[in-house]
């Protein structure tokens, strides 16, 4: 294996210091070259290859910042809209979800020379609701899509639809009280009713009460008759007047062959 390869102790110590976020003063956003101190930095502006990069943007500055600015407006908005849709939300949060990603647009590349000018910028052209609060500023993403707009029209005919049949139902509802008006006019017999408060006569308030307490059951009667009539049963077998059933014929005639 040689020095300069992939797995030797120097190139995976320098894939470890080049993960995450480094120095904004030493990134180069035309060459989107990313340097790790001051040193590096200025080995890179001295470049051949930064060199011509920067003779190309002296050409035409204009465009290059338009376009720095077209995308980084297009990729904050994609996050924007992504990951909150429609909901109010911290801007700097959103900012700090969009520079997590280390090829991301510097806003020193920009038209604008801060986040606030940036959200006052979306405001101003009715891409976000924005509002300014003593913990910063929040946006509201406006959902101008096709979809978006023909959900809302349906929305809008609904709520239409239903409104006209509300006042359909109401100005036959009109119609038919004058109708009945005019009826009982012709009539005679029309009278103007007028409603009226409910008034208590004596001016005194009625009380409710309730009584709550349970009756007690009442005890069960046990009949008499039954007691008098075997009390009258036994009278009448102590004195002789019921007798006793005599037994069966063939029974009687068994005993007397047994005594034989």
């Amino acid at each position: 294996m040689g020095k300069d390869g992939f797995l030797t102790p120097k190139a995976i110590a320098n894939r470890i210091k080049s993960k995450g976020l480094l120095k904004l003063k030493f990134y180069c956003q035309v060459c989107e070259k990313q340097c790790r101190d001051e040193n590096g930095f200025k080995c890179h502006v001295n470049s051949e290859s930064h060199q011509r990069q920067i003779l190309l943007v002296a050409e035409n500055p204009a465009r290059f910042m338009t376009d720095y600015s077209e995308q980084f407006k297009k990729e904050f908005l994609a996050i924007l809209s992504r990951a909150h849709g429609t909901k109010r939300v911290f801007a700097n949060s959103v900012y700090q979800e969009y520079i997590s990603d280390r090829e991301h647009i510097h806003m020193n590349a920009t038209k604008w020379d801060s986040l606030s000018e940036f959200v006052k910028y979306l405001g101003r052209e009715g891409i976000c609701q924005v509002d300014e609060t003593e913990r910063g500023w929040y946006i509201t993403w406006i959902d101008n899509s096709p979809k978006a707009l023909a959900r809302q029209a349906a929305i809008q005919k609904m709520d239409r639809a239903q409104r006209d049949e509300e006042e359909r139902e109401q100005q036959l509802l009109n119609e038919q009280i004058e109708r009945a008006k005019k009826e009982a006019e012709e009539r005679g017999t029309a009278t103007e009713q007028q409603a009226t408060e409910l008034k208590r006569e004596g001016g005194e308030k009625s009380k409710i009460k309730l009584n709550m307490s349970m009756k007690p059951m009442a005890k069960p009667t046990i009949p008499t008759a039954s007691k008098a009539g075997g009390n009258k049963m036994r009278m009448m077998m102590k004195s002789g007047g019921i007798k006793k059933p005599n037994p069966p014929r063939h029974l009687t005639m068994t005993t007397k062959s047994s005594q034989r």
